[in-house]
């Protein structure tokens, strides 16, 4: 085991056990989409259509998620991005009702990169770093990327960063290195409340496809206005959060159950 990876493990036990205060800024990790090795953290990058037919999409049942940071753990495991980036981190946020006798609730709110069906992020890449296989997933070739931050700006859920060690755009791959070899990324595979469901919208047969159609009227997607068609959906989030969810938001956000923002602050 080399030091940096020592290094890495040593402070783990730390984070681990503030996770529930992790999601204080929305940052991630991209990560080779065709390495031969899982959780290998190789900036060498070997470019891949994907898995023509299919089309990759994640669904996240927040009635089961509990916010325990599992996800944000796993990947961080899984893909060893710099420390105190996060591809994938659990937000939490307060929802007051304005009723002093009732106790306010908490939603816990899973966020990572919308694989969108129009990402803004790709045209906006001077070099073509940033590109889409043809399962959909958006990927970063780091050979080519000379971190000039457009896509991150340009990215409306605050999904990407530039890593502090390559100095490059990194993001939320839904682990593809992963499902090219026929595993599931490792926030799913983690998830205690089997929150998160991955797969091919284009099979009406899979899993997802099934979840989607049995829960259609519940079915939302963040800031659906930006008109990027986000293949992230979620189950069980309030209308008043599709718009007014930042990913630079602090630990809580008290907002009114119409989607007014009372307090915002760490």
């Amino acid at each position: 085991m080399d030091k940096s990876k020592r290094q890495f493990l040593g402070k783990m036990a730390s984070v681990s056990v503030g996770a529930a205060l992790i999601p204080v800024v929305q940052v991630y990790a991209q990560d080779n989409p065709q390495s031969g090795n899982a959780g290998s953290s190789s900036q060498t990058y070997n470019a891949s259509e994907g898995q023509v037919g299919k089309r990759y999409g994640m669904v996240i049942d927040l009635r089961r998620c509990v916010g325990c940071q599992a996800c944000t753990v796993a990947c961080t495991i899984e893909n060893q991005p710099p420390l105190g980036q996060f591809r994938t981190t659990v937000q939490q946020y307060e929802v007051s009702q304005q009723d002093e006798a009732s106790s306010p609730a908490f939603l816990m709110l899973p966020r990572l990169c919308n694989h969108c069906e129009n990402p803004p992020c790709i045209p906006v890449c001077p070099t073509g770093a940033t590109f889409q296989r043809k399962d959909g997933i958006v990927v970063v070739n780091n050979e080519w990327c000379v971190g000039c931050g457009y896509c991150v700006h340009a990215c409306p859920y605050d999904a990407r960063f530039i890593n502090h060690d390559t100095n490059t755009a990194d993001k939320c791959t839904f682990c593809a290195h992963r499902l090219d070899v026929g595993l599931l990324p490792a926030c799913v595979e983690t998830c205690v409340g089997e929150a998160r469901v991955i797969g091919d919208l284009n099979d009406p047969n899979s899993q997802i496809s099934q979840l989607l159609a049995a829960n259609s009227s519940d079915i939302k997607v963040l800031k659906p206005d930006a008109n990027t068609a986000p293949r992230v959906f979620y189950i069980g989030m309030s209308s008043a959060f599709e718009d007014r969810i930042s990913g630079q938001a602090p630990v809580r956000t008290l907002l009114t159950d119409t989607g007014e923002e009372i307090h915002h602050g760490h």
